[in-house]
């Protein structure tokens, strides 16, 4: 192995560690609740840097909180409006190293400076995002997107959406 590649497994080992535990964490229990929560816990808990993580589900056409660690947060997001949204409306993660330059922003912890947010689809349809906010100025790079990205590819057979998204 070259040094290139052994400094490129070392930066993805942490997601491939965390997507083993999160799949542990949600094989074989079927409450769509329950495994949102442990596997917001299990990222917040693994990652570092972070000042909240969770999930936001598509209900009724807005964003609706889900599952979340860190503090209280906004409670509805519309799509298209803030990162969340904007993730929804594009199909496309979105990676903000200043959420300050964002346009339309929200700020529902005013401590964030960084933001990841990943859409989940299933079967070509965005039922929600998996959010990480950072108090550090560019906490994400393309290694996080990818990382997060495969795990979120990892929770999407593990949970009920259909009920996760019910209003």
């Amino acid at each position: 192995m070259t040094t290139s590649q052994r400094a490129d497994t070392e930066l993805h080992e942490p997601y491939h560690g965390l997507r083993r535990e999160v799949v542990a964490l949600l094989a074989g229990e079927r409450d769509w609740l329950a495994n949102l929560a442990n596997a917001a816990a299990a990222v917040y808990d693994r990652l570092d840097g972070l000042n909240w993580v969770g999930f936001y589900l598509l209900r009724d056409g807005e964003l609706v909180l889900g599952p979340f660690q860190g503090r209280p947060a906004c409670v509805r997001i519309a799509v298209g409006a803030g990162v969340c949204g904007t993730a929804v409306a594009q199909r496309a993660s979105q990676l903000v190293a200043d959420v300050h330059a964002f346009p339309g922003h929200i700020a529902c912890d005013p401590r964030s400076r960084s933001e990841l947010v990943v859409p989940i689809s299933v079967a070509g349809r965005v039922v929600g995002v998996l959010d990480l906010d950072s108090d550090r100025p560019a906490r994400f790079d393309e290694h996080d997107r990818a990382g997060l990205e495969a795990l979120v590819a990892a929770i999407v057979p593990l949970v009920d959406w259909e009920r996760a998204c019910a209003a």
